[in-house]
């Protein structure tokens, strides 16, 4: 023994050493053991039974799972890494309701999530394990209650959170990339993705809002806004790009035997007149069929009583049963966008039915507007008092909400009347330089061009989703001579749209960002935690449509594909159409609200597919220009 050792030994014999064999020591080990064995007690040896049949068991039992992971491994799991084959894509498709619509989650979702965001900062934890309590207890009570400050064309803003950070943009090998190498279809096969998306979108509102404004595709129901059949109407003339002659011959019948304007109802001016007028007189000129002309001309008359005003800028609202009009209850101003982004839908109203008043009120509201004092190099602000017709809330400066579609109307309409009122075009021009001079900027650290906003002569670097329709209209104006340098910017941006997209962690953009701009900066985008919500907006997309058709760079239409498998992994509903989300930054529970806007089929998917259509005939822009709810128009020399 060591020296050290315990007193005491275990004596060991040794067989087989010197001129024993191999077989005699082999025979006296199985002698010994069974020995052994047989010296044991009955309960010992039950128990050691026991044991080795259990293990037996257990063995058998895991053979099936080993040999599942490795099939899986070769089959097609390989690490990304290597350049092998992918796993194929799985839709992210909403499940069917549990509790009025809203999908039941594992609890261990919230720790997962905590623990993949852990290189976010201490605060944007603790943001997100708060909003996981609030979206637990709305899940408890069975509805989404999303915060609501203000609303523009269902935008919900509120600028008084906190920015939360976000992560780097993705790696290039990250699953987003992946799904986008799979997914290459030829153009026949883009088209048809989206006449897919389409039908599935409609089956929902056809299932479950039939005749009424928005499909609620999660608890199957739907809402009412001006009681109108506003989705509907939006989506006539899609359908008819499309080539869904079965679904455009429903919507049709139900046009002409149910649709009513003879009603004790108020609407949005601005909404009513993009929307529906908009969308009826679109699907005139598309189809011939005098049905819609004269649905036009009852809704336009309707609405002329908002343009009684002591300043002849019009009221937001109007009841188009009673023949009376009114401001918000809140306020006599109108917003500047509202009341200048009805003159393509009026003007055209009035070339058809040779009646000029409706001409006449929307050209006096764009003259005014132009002697009035308080622009800011041509920059508009976003209100206006419908009293004595002056801007009001001076000193803030966008192209988002409340102004955005003021800029986009001086050149639509600049172009729809053949390129003949230098008016329009002046205002259009000085505006751009404007932003040029007071709003544009660039983000650190990867340098992205955006869109700002100017606040009492302060910079902020905000920008709304819906600035993403500059693009496309610097676009359309250089492609109608304007300066070649528009063109330029619109690349630009267009690049920058696109990151407010790949940069979220769903690969969809969040309503509003805030672009970093100090040196030193990880990431060129933040998101505020009220912010992060997708509505199935189409400025993008639009935006695209316009820089593929003047430009023919595949690459926009490989975004926009990009954007429609987002769209289909994250907002589709199993049991038919889309919903917008609350939490564009959560791949696993993205929120749904329980709404798919009525311009998801008028403007998001007809862009879409007219982005992947190689027809430039397919609604020439030499022949129409579309109105900001994506009607297209006639341009009047090009007329029949």
């Amino acid at each position: 023994m060591h020296p050290g050792s315990r007193q005491g030994y275990v004596s060991i014999s040794f067989v087989g050493q010197g001129s024993g064999n191999y077989n005699n020591s082999k025979q006296w080990r199985r002698q010994s053991c069974w020995r052994k064995w047989k010296q044991l007690s009955r309960l010992q040896r039950s128990l050691i039974l026991f044991t080795l049949v259990l293990l037996f068991i257990c063995g058998i039992a895991s053979y099936p799972t080993v040999t599942e992971q490795f099939r899986g491994l070769t089959d097609g799991e390989q690490d990304t890494d290597t350049n092998s084959v992918l796993r194929p894509i799985t839709p992210h498709v909403l499940p069917e309701p549990v509790k009025q619509g809203h999908p039941s989650l594992p609890e261990q979702l919230s720790q997962n999530r905590l623990q993949r965001n852990g290189n976010t900062s201490d605060t944007a934890v603790e943001d997100k394990a708060a909003d996981n309590k609030k979206k637990k207890n709305r899940e408890e009570e069975g509805f989404v209650s999303p915060l609501v400050i203000f609303s523009w064309r269902g935008a919900v803003i509120d600028t008084d959170k906190a920015t939360e950070s976000i992560k780097d943009g993705e790696k290039e090998d990250s699953p987003a990339k992946q799904e986008v190498k799979l997914s290459k279809e030829p153009e026949a096969g883009w088209l048809k993705a989206v006449q897919e998306a389409f039908r599935h979108a409609w089956k929902g509102y056809k299932d479950f809002a039939w005749g009424h404004d928005e499909l609620r595709p999660i608890s199957k129901s739907y809402n009412e806004w001006f009681g109108l059949g506003l989705t509907l109407i939006d989506a006539l003339d899609t359908m008819w790009i499309l080539g869904l002659k079965e679904e455009f011959e429903e919507a049709k019948a139900w046009v002409a035997t149910e649709l009513t304007f003879n009603k004790n109802v108020d609407v949005n001016l601005f909404e009513s007149t993009i929307r529906i007028l908009g969308g009826l007189l679109s699907t005139y000129h598309l189809t011939g069929d005098t049905l819609f002309l004269d649905r036009a001309k009852d809704i336009g008359s309707r609405l002329m009583p908002a343009f009684n005003t002591p300043s002849r800028i019009p009221y937001s609202d109007v009841n188009i049963g009673k023949g009376t009009a009114h401001p918000p209850r809140w306020t006599s101003d109108s917003t500047v966008a509202e009341v200048t982004s009805i003159q393509l839908e009026f003007k055209e109203l009035s070339r058809l039915t040779q009646e000029p008043q409706y001409e006449a009120a929307v050209a006096e509201i764009m003259n005014h507007v132009h002697k009035l004092d308080g622009k800011v190099d041509g920059l508009v602000p976003m209100f206006i008092n419908t009293n004595n017709g002056q801007f009001t809330h001076q000193g803030i400066y966008t192209l988002g909400a409340r102004a955005d579609s003021y800029y986009e109307y001086l050149l639509k309409q600049w172009i729809q009347g053949g390129k003949k009122d230098n008016q329009l075009l002046e205002d259009y021009l000085q505006a751009i330089e404007g932003v040029k001079k007071n709003l544009l900027q660039k983000s650190s650290p990867n340098g992205l061009t955006f869109v700002g906003e100017l606040s009492h002569g302060q910079f902020s670097p905000k920008m709304d989703h819906l600035v993403c329709f500059l693009p496309g209209t610097l676009a359309l104006g250089a492609h109608n001579g304007l300066p070649a340098d528009h063109m330029d910017l619109a690349k630009q941006l267009m690049e920058t749209c696109y990151q407010m997209y790949v940069q979220m962690e769903t690969g969809l953009s969040p309503e509003i960002v805030h672009f970093n701009m100090h040196q030193g900066s990880t990431r060129d985008i933040d998101v505020k935690l009220a912010d992060r919500h997708n509505l199935l907006r189409p400025e993008t997309v639009e935006s695209l449509f316009y820089l593929y058709r003047f430009t023919k760079d595949r690459k926009y239409q490989d975004w926009g594909w990009e954007i429609l498998q987002k769209f289909n992994k994250y907002t589709k509903v199993s049991s038919g159409g889309y919903t917008s989300i609350n939490n564009v930054r959560d791949p696993d529970y993205p929120s749904p609200r329980d709404k798919m806007e009525s311009f998801f089929l008028g403007e998001t998917l007809k862009y879409l597919y007219l982005l992947f259509s190689d027809d430039p005939n397919l609604i020439s822009l030499d022949q129409y220009v579309f109105n900001t709810e994506a009607h297209p128009l006639p341009i009047w020399p090009s007329a029949a």
